[in-house]
């Protein structure tokens, strides 16, 4: 496996053009996560040229761009937030140790290739974690969209100091905000090709900012700030004992959501380019492009669907695509990076608000009730659990749920491949000798019948069915049909055998091959049943039962002793 992505020359062209493309993109979007993550606009751009230079050249995904995405940013705000918390002076630092953490989880996960795993999550579940971090992102800015600090607490501190944001909101802040809004949200389909919508809302509200309201006696309209061109400074590691297991905790975080965020763009790549991605390569990039990010002081990244789609539409299909893009930025950031510094922080949170507004799965939303209310339960349950709780603990609690309700259905379909039959009902396919052989023996003969896997939820059914099961004189158990045999049906088959022996009938296995063999033996039903009575053949089996019910029938039973009388 080559150690780079794929690089080649055959498409220079379109790849520049899909670089430059995905830069104009990429710049107003670093700039509003860098300032909406609390770290700076300065850390949002160095985020956007390091993780999208290094997951670029060292990823799995030829025309993939990473940059730090919605869901991204809403970890790495509240890991900056918990860190400056508990260490105010070092805080900031303990954050980007954090990200390079982060990289280190992501790098691990591609080694153990756990790539194609990550993104097998059940959609109710990854439908409702993107729409919680959608909700995050717009409760999120709505303080600087109405030109105030946001509160601390998260969503519920939002909440709580809602009423008081309202009442102390900033008109010419708040209407910078709308502007930038109603650009995102009316900009034609047909320019979006040429000149993506975010960069005319940011260009426009800081162009009426600068000319038009500067002019009217308004108190000063919150901005970026001046970023000082120039490389970043270097971060070295930093944490304290006392913060190890939250830092911990967060890069594991970090990392697991900006891989599934990762893999689900490159799906998104897949379908458009017709170009298959290795996704254990690309978690290893990903992870190298972090640690660098977090040792530059740059916030983490992802891969971003928007300019993924953007980069290919405008002709980009190898990884030279998302290097150009990096180093048109970093051209940006050493001698143009003043420019930036008056953008107002309200056009900035209008952009993200949309982003937030965009991340929210509407169309699943609005179909999922009719789908299945289980399904909509769990989805609902993992955007409260996001907002409200923890990233992690929706993930998990989601696919916990929807792993139970997948195993109970899968139990309701196995249940019905287990089915007990005494005569030609049809309930299985018989040749005509099979269904003559159970005519003959007249309730007297069992045949047993599994089909497919048997897991752990189907024991019962075996039991059931077993139970329920009137008087016999031999018993055929047939797992032609049966790949696999887990464990507590393998038991369940056991006690079936057992009681049979114990009473005096004959047990025959039939078509026991393998590992199922090997399992049964192994419990000791080797011992139970002798070894003539396992065949490879039904038909043998049933001509061999309806010998011996022949055989018990001829024989009359033995006359029951008189009990001695007393007296």
């Amino acid at each position: 496996m080559a150690i780079t992505n794929r690089i080649n020359f055959r498409n220079l062209r379109g790849d520049i053009l899909g670089g430059l493309t995905a830069a104009v993109v990429a710049l107003p979007m670093a700039l509003a996560f860098g300032i909406a993550s609390g770290a700076g606009a300065a850390a949002g751009l160095w985020g956007a040229i390091l993780v999208g230079f290094f997951a670029a050249l060292f990823g799995g995904t030829p025309s993939l761009i990473s940059e730090p995405t919605g869901p991204m940013t809403v970890i790495i705000t509240a890991v900056i937030a918990a860190t400056t918390a508990s260490d105010p002076e070092n805080g900031l630092a303990m954050a980007f140790t954090v990200v390079m953490l982060a990289g280190l989880f992501q790098i691990a996960f591609g080694l153990l290739k756990l790539g194609r795993y990550i993104t097998m999550l059940p959609y109710n579940v990854i439908s409702g974690f993107m729409t919680g971090i959608g909700v995050i992102l717009i409760f999120m800015q709505i303080a600087p969209f109405l030109g105030q600090e946001t509160p601390t607490g998260g969503v519920l501190g939002v909440i709580t100091n809602l009423p008081t944001l309202i009442a102390n909101l900033s008109p010419w802040e708040t209407g910078l905000g709308i502007l930038t809004l109603a650009i995102l949200f009316l900009y034609p389909n047909t320019l979006k090709r040429y000149v993506p919508p975010q960069l005319v809302a940011l260009v426009i509200g800081t162009l009426v900012s600068l000319i038009f309201l500067r002019n009217i006696d308004i108190r000063t309209i919150s901005t970026i700030g001046e970023i000082t061109p120039g490389l970043p400074d270097f971060q070295f590691p930093t944490f304290t004992p006392g913060n190890l297991r939250l830092m911990f905790v967060n890069a594991m975080v970090l990392g697991m959501v900006g891989s599934i965020d990762c893999l689900l763009t490159c799906l998104v790549s897949d379908s458009l380019t017709r170009h298959e991605h290795k996704s254990n390569k690309e978690l290893i990039g990903q992870g190298i492009a972090n640690i660098v990010t977090g040792l530059c002081g740059g916030i983490a990244g992802s891969g971003a669907t928007t300019a993924t789609v953007v980069n290919i539409q405008a002709g980009g299909r190898t990884a030279l695509s998302g290097i150009s893009r990096a180093l048109i930025l970093l051209v940006v950031v050493l001698w143009a990076a003043p420019l930036t510094s008056g953008i107002p922080l309200a056009v900035l949170a209008g952009i993200v608000l949309k982003v937030g507004i965009d991340i929210i799965d509407w169309g699943f939303l609005k179909r999922v009730h009719k789908i299945s209310w289980k399904a909509a339960g769990i989805v609902y349950s993992v955007v409260a659990l996001t907002v409200f709780v923890d990233l992690m603990v929706a993930v998990a609690v989601g696919v916990f749920i929807a792993n139970i309700l997948t195993i109970a259905r899968l139990e309701e379909l196995q249940t019905e491949s287990v089915k007990t039959i005494t005569d030609a009902d049809d309930q299985i396919v018989l040749s005509a000798e099979e269904k003559a052989i159970l005519d003959q023996a007249n309730g007297r003969l069992l045949l047993f019948h599994l089909s497919g896997p048997m897991i752990f939820g189907v024991a019962k059914a075996i039991s059931r069915e077993h139970d329920a099961i009137g008087t016999y004189d031999v018993l055929i158990i047939d797992l032609s049909e049966v790949p696999v045999l887990g464990v507590t049906s393998s038991l369940a088959l056991e006690n079936a055998v057992q009681e049979a022996v114990e009473d005096n009938r004959d047990v025959m296995i039939v078509g026991a091959t393998g590992k199922v063999q090997r399992r049964l033996e192994k419990l000791g039903i080797g011992a139970l049943v002798p070894d003539d009575h396992w065949l490879s053949d039904r038909l043998q089996a049933l001509e061999t039962g309806l010998a011996i019910v022949q055989r018990q029938q001829a024989t009359p039973p033995s006359p029951t002793p008189l009990k001695e009388t007393v007296g």
